[in-house]
């Protein structure tokens, strides 16, 4: 019996090229778009001072692009997890087919409810689908007591639950990375741009408030686009958990369904 397997998810090499990808745009836009000559006085990027925002992030340092890099990485593995857990919910409402799949177990229907399985697809239409074909490989077995039978369908089950998880969860730690260093990274921006600040105060041995408030807020640029990144991170990996939870929750449910119905009524 072939167990059948979603596919989806970066692989491990395409997550690193995909992340230097990232990193390698953001310093693109840095120097590309917050660089441009037309956010600064005299269309100079290095000595001119800025007049818009994207002037002002330029000026935040070298930590800034790779900040827009991190959070470009969110939004594109987020993107591939988004589309990766639509493919394992399948074609339908999941709640619906759960439902389908326990009335046409109870009526003994398993042609339909593998009809079923095969028009949702996905995940947990995958672990039904071997909880089923394992309940008509074992219903007949002579040799088989009721109770390996059961066990049987259980570990068939769990077999093919436990190749769809990987893919369901895949890639979650480059979210979950990026909600941690996005802020530390915006942090060290903003130090590093404190001192460089207070540097030029202090090199040009006359107080200015001017250049002091300027230099502060180009160093807190670093933060609030590490705020971002990290905001955009938590909010991704807590609903992509969320989504994961439930096809998990929905696999244990049907699995169960299964293995109820033939301790019940099977032989």
């Amino acid at each position: 019996m072939s167990t059948k397997k979603t596919s989806g998810g970066f692989p491990l090499v395409v997550s690193a090229l995909a992340i230097v990808i990232c990193i390698c745009i953001g310093w693109f836009i840095y120097k590309a778009v917050l660089g441009s000559p037309s956010n600064f006085e005299g269309g100079d990027s290095e000595k001119g001072h800025p007049h818009n925002i994207l002037g002002t992030m330029y000026k935040g340092g070298f930590i800034v692009p790779i900040l827009i890099g991190f959070l470009l990485t969110v939004i594109t593995f987020a993107i591939e997890r988004f589309i990766t857990i639509m493919k394992a919910n399948g074609a339908g409402n999941t709640d619906k087919f759960v439902a389908k799949i326990k009335a046409l177990i109870a009526n003994h229907d398993f042609a339909g409810a593998i009809a079923e399985c095969d028009k949702q697809k996905g995940s947990l239409a995958n672990v039904v689908h071997e909880g089923i074909l394992k309940y008509q490989f074992v219903q007949n077995d002579p040799v088989m007591d009721k109770e390996a039978k059961v066990h049987a369908i259980q570990k068939a089950i769990e077999e093919a639950t436990a190749l769809e998880l990987p893919m369901l969860s895949k890639n979650m730690v480059v979210i979950s990375t990026m909600a941690s260093i996005g802020t530390l990274a915006g942090l060290i921006g903003t130090v590093v741009g404190m001192i460089r600040a207070f540097a030029a105060l202090s090199a040009a041995g006359a107080p200015d408030t001017s250049a002091l408030a300027t230099g502060i807020s180009e160093a807190l640029v670093n933060t609030l686009v590490g705020i971002l990144t990290s905001a955009f991170a938590i909010i991704f990996y807590n609903y992509f958990s969320n989504r994961i939870d439930q096809i998990t929750y929905a696999m244990d449910e049907a699995g169960f369904s299964i293995i109820q119905e033939f301790q019940t009524s099977g032989k």
